[in-house]
């Protein structure tokens, strides 16, 4: 199991690296939101050699615009990866399983050489989608045991604990077998 985390403008641009070989940073959310520290937090990423991958929060509505937006903020480097957050908006709502879906192939268009997961937590993955329709693999949240996420399906990463910041693991033997499957899309 690789170590990881993911990082949004709640965190310090100066996060520790020490082990990691992956590192998930917000781009956006919505159509008008960007993480003023995106730069900044991608760069330790990349001083530290860890693979990237950008995420956006995923709000119900205006998909197409909101994947071009997306797209318009994270930088595109090969062997980068491209995630949706897809969770409960602060105003109580969540984008449909079409919606989900659409905006991840609307990814797999503009961006076809990057992979694209989707991050879900254990409720949503379990109790909202029905189409189980995760891109090139399932980034899932369930604070438990690192690597033992509670559901039945393949997954990629595996985020499990927000204290005192999101730790992940990805379920590959090396960071050289991370960084191939990421740039081999």
């Amino acid at each position: 199991m690789l170590r990881g985390i993911d990082v949004s403008a709640y965190q310090s641009s100066t996060y520790g690296t020490d082990g990691l070989s992956f590192v998930f940073v917000k781009a956006t959310e919505g159509r008008s939101y960007v993480n003023p520290k995106l730069a900044a937090q991608v760069k330790r990423a990349r001083d530290a050699e860890c693979v990237v991958g950008f995420y956006h929060f995923l709000w119900p509505g205006n998909i197409t615009a909101q994947a071009e937006y997306f797209l318009s903020k994270a930088p595109e480097k090969a062997g980068d990866i491209l995630a949706v957050d897809w969770e409960t908006t602060g105003e109580g709502t969540h984008a449909s399983n079409a919606e989900k879906d659409r905006f991840i192939r609307k990814l797999k268009e503009l961006r076809p050489n990057h992979r694209v997961l989707l991050y879900a937590n254990r409720n949503f993955w379990l109790n909202i989608d029905t189409t189980s329709y995760a891109g090139d693999g399932l980034w899932i949240a369930d604070y438990v045991t690192a690597g033992k996420p509670r559901i039945q399906a393949k997954w990629r990463f595996h985020q499990y604990t927000d204290d005192p910041l999101d730790k992940d693991v990805a379920d590959f033997a090396s960071k050289a077998a991370l960084r191939k499957w990421a740039e081999g899309a």
